[in-house]
């Protein structure tokens, strides 16, 4: 394929898509990450994009949210990985909030064989995922009805979920900044996400790589109210979106680093039984603390366990979240 023949492509694809991976874009391509990124700098060069740490977004700062067949297609190992991590956070018993999106309707695939366990969604996604799972009560909020994400949105998705009161809130988003928190390019979806998270005592938000440094118009959580980000092992790979996960161990967010290919797809291990990966919660300032968790904290300057015995993201002393270059982890190409 010529370079203006790839490069048009890649344009078009990130004009469908409003946000898409370099690994991506090599695949569709049929080319190396290296010529994909040396396209994608051509193209900004141009004004046609803007690259975005490790990918490549529409101009203007603010990713565009792209529609549900599109999303079903953009980093799906990344989120499969990211839910496999998530779902080790879920034990028996557990109340739940599980916001929309394709990441978390790959998590609500895995938490059906969580026992015990109740889940308020605005997710059609995410109820349909645990519709047979008899071991799961699933609440669905009120609210009108988003075609493009299949979730409830408005007044009646976010006044049932007042006086709720649940242990976790997942959320996804369009993009994820220190400075900026975590964001979408949806208002209603915003204002629903909100009212997820003051309902939970920890905020877990579930964002792979291509998210960390991107922008959505309308923020949905502040730093200092998340507890816990779990992305994708890519996301050290890269020195810009490694610097983006130290900015956000700083403002207290603890990191979890989910491997890529480490276990089949949806092979999450049973719950309650003691058989789970073992992880120490750090809430972020505003999120209540947690005792630590059965079998021992990690050591300082261990690595948590992720999903499936994987590596997961870095705990300094006291268990803190420890800057990456403290603890050697690979950063850059």
């Amino acid at each position: 394929m010529f370079a203006a023949e790839r490069r048009q492509l890649i344009l078009e694809m990130v004009r469908a898509n409003g946000a898409v991976s370099l690994r991506e874009l090599a695949r569709v391509v049929q080319t190396s990450e290296v010529t994909v990124r040396r396209d994608v700098r051509a193209l900004e060069a141009e004004g046609l994009l803007d690259r975005r740490h490790g990918g490549a977004v529409l101009p203007g700062g603010f990713s565009r949210e792209p529609g549900y067949p599109q999303k079903t297609h953009l980093s799906a190992a990344e989120k499969s990985a990211i839910a496999d991590l998530a779902a080790g956070l879920v034990e028996e018993g557990d109340a739940v909030v599980v916001g929309a999106g394709t990441t978390t309707q790959e998590l609500a695939r895995r938490l059906a064989r969580v026992p015990g366990l109740t889940v308020v969604t605005n997710s059609l996604l995410v109820a349909q995922a645990l519709a047979h799972a008899n071991r799961v009560e699933v609440v669905m909020t009120g609210g009108t009805l988003r075609g493009s994400n299949y979730a409830l949105v408005g007044s009646g998705a976010e006044q049932s979920l007042q006086g709720l009161r649940v242990t976790k809130a997942f959320i996804s988003g369009s993009g994820l900044t220190a400075d900026r928190g975590l964001s979408t390019a949806n208002m209603l979806s915003a204002s629903v996400d909100r009212a997820m998270v003051l309902a939970a005592a920890e905020v877990i938000v579930l964002a792979d790589h291509t998210k960390l440094g991107a922008a959505g118009m309308f923020q949905t959580v502040a730093t200092e109210t998340i507890t816990r980000l779990v992305t994708d092992e890519q996301a050290t790979a890269d020195d810009s979106t490694a610097r983006e996960l130290d900015a956000l161990a700083d403002c207290g967010v603890q990191i979890d680093l989910a491997p890529i290919g480490a276990a089949p797809s949806g092979d999450a291990p049973v719950h309650g039984t003691g058989s789970g990966p073992v992880h120490q919660t750090q809430p972020g300032p505003m999120a209540r603390r947690a005792g630590p968790p059965p079998g021992g904290a990690p050591l300082p300057g261990q690595r948590r366990p992720g999903a499936h015995g994987g590596p997961g993201g870095p705990v300094g002393a006291g268990g803190m979240p420890a800057r990456l270059a403290e603890l050697g982890l690979p950063r850059g190409r």
